[in-house]
């Protein structure tokens, strides 16, 4: 395909990634056409099959990489002391990482539904180990007596949903600042499981 005089050292795979996250958030994955990113990022249609082979393979790409991310990101926090303390750390991370990047949050979860099969069961995967390291929280916390909960699966779930509704709302500058939205969540995530004590 044709491309534009110096467009090979111009137009990188971030750049089109970006245009992606930003129209499919916007606008929706299905409503988004190739000839749409490219437009955004200023090239023609063509020039994007340099760096992916289709539409689809972008979608599983921008929600691989946030959800590698997330993962990353999570591993590397210091080791917290008590099931209380690491669940606190948690809530106040998920929060903290999750209003920096709304747009990639919106599109890992509204547009799972587009993902071909084998796209969705390694999208699903990473997901999987995320909400792993929270129920293994939990886990420790029920058997040390700390929190209360009959199913810490469906715990899991119902924090990880309450925690991300957080950028449905948020904006920079608001009411409250993030170190008090971080510190309510924590503290609300501790009494939804029971906790004896509250967050710090």
């Amino acid at each position: 395909m044709a491309r534009k005089t110096g467009s090979h050292s111009e137009i990188t795979g971030p750049r089109i990634r970006a245009a992606a996250e930003h129209l499919f958030a916007r606008h929706g994955y299905a409503a988004v056409s190739m000839r749409q990113i490219a437009a955004e990022v200023g090239v023609q249609a063509g020039a994007l099959y340099l760096y992916t082979p289709d539409k689809q393979s972008l979608l599983a790409d921008l929600m691989r990489a946030h959800l590698e991310g997330l993962l990353a990101a999570c591993a590397a926090l210091p080791e917290a002391p008590g099931p209380e303390a690491r669940l606190a750390q948690f809530a106040r991370f998920h929060i903290g990482y999750h209003i920096e990047r709304p747009d990639a949050v919106f599109i890992a979860y509204m547009e799972l539904r587009n993902l071909e099969p084998a796209n969705f069961a390694a999208i699903e995967a990473l997901r999987r180990q995320y909400e792993d390291r929270l129920e293994a929280i939990l886990r420790d916390g029920r058997a040390a007596g700390a929190f209360t909960i009959p199913d810490t699966k469906l715990a899991t779930l119902a924090l990880i949903a309450m925690l991300t509704g957080v950028t449905n709302w948020y904006r920079e500058g608001g009411r409250l600042g993030r170190a008090e939205v971080e510190a309510i969540y924590a503290d609300m995530a501790l009494k939804a499981v029971g906790a004896t004590g509250i967050a710090g």
